[in-house]
């Protein structure tokens, strides 16, 4: 831009903005604008708090639900051990051999019997004492010898003609006792006590964050993920706690700077408190369980919500700025064809700028997408498809692992077995989706739908045990064979089988029918009594779904119908007269004739 040397520039006003490139125009900011921008910040600044406030609840209750949830699984898992340890003393007070051995005063192998029971009941110990109270056997030889006439079990045991429970605190720990007398000829010979496993609970519990612990009617502590607890009142155990120092003081009054007070500390941070009741001689379980996850979920959005609120202000002084330089253009004191030219220049090179590099942009997000989209389509596949294998192995897991702590091998060997089956079947699903992609083809071979069928179900055995679906299958006596893939074939039953669990969910009755017919065509039909199908044209399209986020990409009946295509059928969908969705896989039957000449 050229400028006249004999024009002289004043100087600038107070309250006024000087823009770049015109050295004699100012321009003073309106005072409504200051209140637009001030009006903002008030703005941004209550939503932020407000959805500290909102979110930091809603948060914490999902916390204490889950602790809740957590809470009633212990519990169970206590009173179920109790309850199975209270059965031993019954047990063990009617066996002839503990009995034969008080009489005989012969205890050479009433030890071992004792160790071999408690290896097979899973016992913390058992002792048998005689009249006396003296230990003649024992799971612990260390015990024998020892005398405990006058100890609470030994005495409340005699007193009583059935199984009775003491608690027993010894200076390290305390003991869980159940004990019984065993009577001869109407006579006390002995009594048997056996001691509970509650120990393992806490090993198991120090696994999580939450601290647990378990109280007697008395409100002491007997078991908890704290050893230094034990012994103490439930509010004693929480005064023990070394003394913060400033920076936690300061760490626990910002911590739930909008949120209500905690309630309780443990070791300087605050917790949230939840209870539950044990129904046996008024025990109660307690967890403490931290903050830390609700804040940083709150955090997280407030983030964002303040990125935004930034965002949005810059967009603001943006505009605020443009309109600046549009008034400018009403004062400028050049002459008009310097001005347009140097305008037009500058926004000729502005775009061809702006044009270059959003071109540049557009090539790289192109080529970012196409990866992304490759990337995301091949990992929901395989998410899609693996999913219900590796459910079906957690379960199997789970099983064998209960059957190796009873001591039953040879079951557990099964479920290795079928774990080992499902590994290849997901070897296989990985073959297939590299099938779907390239559109080849494995071997067929003649196989009875009726055996996919029961495979199918089989595989979704733990997933159908979750829900009270009712399941009906209608077959015929004699095989129907068709030439298929096995696998193949259970995938798209499954999938079909998951889709109708999906749609009967939340239903009062819900209900699934299976019918499988043969005539000129093998017809497996699966009938559920949900809400129906309201797009049949894009059902079958490559990630449609009617399903909430994460539940489901849309990828099992694109991959069902492909496959049935390959088997030389098809696959098809219509709403039941009657409510629900009908899903029919229609196969070409293998006959003798097409058999032999395969």
């Amino acid at each position: 831009m050229v400028a006249d040397p004999n024009k002289t520039s004043a100087p600038p006003q107070p309250g006024t903005v000087m823009l770049p490139g015109v050295s004699d125009i100012a321009i003073r900011s309106p005072w409504w604008l200051r209140v637009v921008v001030i009006a903002f910040i008030a703005l941004a600044v209550s939503v932020i708090w407000f959805t500290n406030i909102y979110l930091g609840d809603r948060f914490s209750e999902t916390t204490r639900n889950r602790a809740d949830v957590r809470l009633a699984l212990y519990t169970g898992h206590v009173l179920s051990e109790l309850q199975r340890t209270s059965i031993v003393p019954l047990l063990l007070a009617r066996d002839p051999a503990l009995l034969s051995s008080l009489e005989s005063r012969d205890f050479s192998v009433t030890s071992q019997r004792l160790i071999s029971a408690r290896d097979e009941i899973g016992a913390a110990s058992i002792q048998l004492l005689d009249e006396t109270g003296r230990t003649v056997a024992a799971t612990d030889r260390r015990e024998i010898g020892t005398a405990h006439g006058s100890e609470p079990q030994f005495v409340n045991a005699q007193r009583s003609k059935d199984t009775v429970f003491t608690l027993s605190e010894t200076p390290t720990h305390h003991e869980f006792v159940y004990s019984r007398a065993l009577f001869a000829d109407g006579k006390l010979a002995g009594v048997i006590m056996v001691g509970a496993e509650l120990s393992k609970f806490e090993k198991v519990w120090s696994n999580i964050t939450d601290v647990v612990a378990i109280t007697d009617s008395e409100n002491k502590v007997i078991l908890s993920t704290e050893p230094r607890w034990r012994g103490l009142t439930l509010s004693d155990a929480l005064a023990v706690r070394s003394v913060p120092t400033a920076l936690e003081r300061a760490f626990r009054v910002t911590s739930g700077w909008a949120n209500d007070p905690p309630d309780a500390y443990l070791k300087g941070e605050a917790v949230m408190r939840n209870e539950a009741r044990i129904p046996f001689h008024g025990w109660r379980l307690t967890s403490f369980t931290g903050y830390d996850s609700v804040r940083e979920r709150v955090n997280a959005v407030l983030a964002l919500e303040i990125m935004a609120f930034a965002v949005l202000l810059a967009l603001i002084f943006y505009f605020l700025s443009r309109r600046a330089r549009l008034q400018t253009a009403e004062f400028r004191r050049e002459s008009a064809e310097l001005r347009q030219l140097n305008v037009r220049l500058q926004r000729e090179i502005a775009e061809r700028k702006k044009v270059q590099k959003d071109l540049a942009v557009a090539e790289q997000t192109l080529a970012q997408s196409s990866k992304l989209a490759a990337l995301g389509e091949m990992s929901a596949a395989v998410s899609h498809e693996l999913n219900q294998p590796l459910a079906a192995m957690k379960t199997y897991l789970a099983g064998a692992r209960l059957l190796l702590q009873r001591l039953r091998p040879q079951e557990a060997l099964s479920s290795f077995q079928r774990i080992d089956d499902l590994i290849e079947r997901m070897g296989a699903i990985t073959r297939q989706l590299k099938s779907y992609a390239r559109k080849g083809g494995d071997a067929f071979e003649p196989i009875d739908v009726r055996s996919c069928v029961s495979s199918a179900l089989s595989m979704m055995e733990p997933t159908l045990k979750e829900s009270a679906v009712r399941i009906t299958r209608t077959m015929p006596r004699s095989p129907v064979m068709v030439q298929a893939d096995r696998i193949r074939l259970e995938q798209v039953i499954i999938n079909l089988l998951r889709n109708a669990l999906d749609a009967t969910r939340g239903m009062a009755r819900q209900e699934i029918e299976i019918l499988l017919s043969m005539g000129d065509m093998a017809i497996l039909a699966v009938r559920d009594n949900g809400h129906g199908i309201e797009d049949l044209d894009n059902l079958f399209e490559p990630f449609y779904t009617t399903k909430k986020p994460g539940e489901g990409v849309g990828l099992g009946l694109a991959i069902s119908s492909g496959i049935v295509n390959d088997f030389g059928g098809r696959l098809t969908a219509r709403n039941a007269p009657d409510g629900g969705a009908v899903f029919e896989v229609q196969l070409p039957i293998l006959t003798q004739k097409s058999h032999a000449a395969e």
